[in-house]
């Protein structure tokens, strides 16, 4: 098998075991979607700046998109999803067990309203999520996250002011619609090659 087949057929598995169309991965790597369609027929071999761009985005080395590989190798390359997954599980479970657990302590201890606790574990968790699909190269999907991000915080800040100092605050959550709005277009932002 020539590199050309070679890399084509590691661009295809990788893109198809992240479940990236053509033109997703071309976005990524700020080519078009008729490119990405060229590297995966075999009629060209992308440039050495793409494939450093290539190994990055799905987590393998350069040298890796360049050799054949058997099947061992592909079932110990997919289970890299199943990890991803499961860490962010446990990041996930982990600070709402906390938030129970300082529920518990509260409940014991402070008179005040122990739920807020729940309210601030939200956008914490959304936190964590937010930089864990950044550090994965799913940065696509954080557009969600943020805009709940940003309406949590501000749920937040309207339920304390509710309970502490006892005025309804809800002009607050218009804040929320020029921020929302901030981040939309921030995700329409491309870089052109």
């Amino acid at each position: 098998m020539d590199l050309k087949d070679i890399v084509s057929k590691n661009i295809i598995y990788l893109r198809t075991n992240n479940k990236m169309t053509q033109l997703e991965l071309g976005d990524a790597l700020s080519y078009s979607d008729k490119a990405v369609s060229k590297w995966e027929r075999g009629e060209a071999v992308p440039d050495a700046y793409v494939l450093k761009k290539l190994s990055a985005l799905f987590d393998v080395s350069v040298d890796y998109l360049l050799s054949e590989h058997d099947e061992k190798e592909l079932k110990t390359l997919k289970s890299h999803g199943f990890n991803r997954r499961n860490i962010s599980l446990i990041s996930f479970f982990a600070i709402w067990t906390l938030a129970v657990a300082i529920y518990a302590v509260l409940w014991f201890f402070v008179d005040s309203p122990k739920w807020l606790v729940f309210v601030y574990a939200l956008p914490i968790s959304l936190v964590n999520m937010i930089v864990l699909t950044a550090i994965w190269g799913k940065a696509k999907y954080n557009l969600f996250n943020i805009s709940f991000l940003v309406w949590s915080i501000l749920a937040a800040i309207y339920f304390t002011f509710l309970q502490f100092l006892h005025y309804n605050w809800w002009l607050l959550f218009c804040v929320g619609i020029p921020a929302q709005i901030v981040v939309f277009l921030s995700f329409r932002i491309k870089n052109k090659k």
